[in-house]
């Protein structure tokens, strides 16, 4: 009988509608955070009438900051315990080594989610701008895959 492990040659990439929507979901997730945090450092109450006070410069620096450290945190550490961020988690999707399918280290994780600004701030507008086909690359020697193509060792048959 032929040996049907997982190899890192035979994983199949994930559909691109699925790789959008775990971005969409990680995006959504940091941005929310962070509106809620600068919303509630906006809120003000004199004379017992509270006003949400959006103008201040502070407040949206404020939800910059907690929506980056979010993105970081679902990124970063979530992908290093996990394999996955939350995004990727919901769509099935896993982070692995392109090089074996093995974990992720710490600054591979790291590079990535760097990537991923750089992606956003390049490539999306460009792609909206043109409607291109451009697709959603993966980074520093990771790749996405289905969680279903990870070989475990409960799945491997014995050999």
């Amino acid at each position: 009988m032929v040996n049907q492990q997982s190899s890192p040659a035979r994983d199949v990439s994930p559909a691109q509608a699925r790789r959008v929507t775990a971005a969409v979901i990680d995006a959504f997730i940091a941005l929310a955070c962070g509106l809620a945090v600068g919303a509630a450092a906006g809120v003000e109450v004199s004379d017992g009438v509270v006003e949400l006070r959006p103008q201040s410069p502070s407040v949206w620096g404020l939800a910059l900051g907690v929506a980056v450290a979010v993105s970081f945190a679902n990124h970063v550490p979530l992908t290093l315990a996990a394999r996955a961020s939350l995004g990727k988690l919901v769509t099935g999707l896993r982070v692995v080594r392109a090089s074996d399918s093995r974990r992720p280290g710490l600054l591979r994780l790291s590079g990535r989610w760097l990537f991923g600004f750089y992606w956003m701030v390049l490539f999306v507008p460009l792609h909206l701008a043109t409607d291109s086909d451009v697709e959603q690359q993966d980074a520093v020697g990771l790749r996405v895959v289905r969680r279903r193509t990870i070989s475990s060792p409960s799945r491997r048959s014995p050999g």
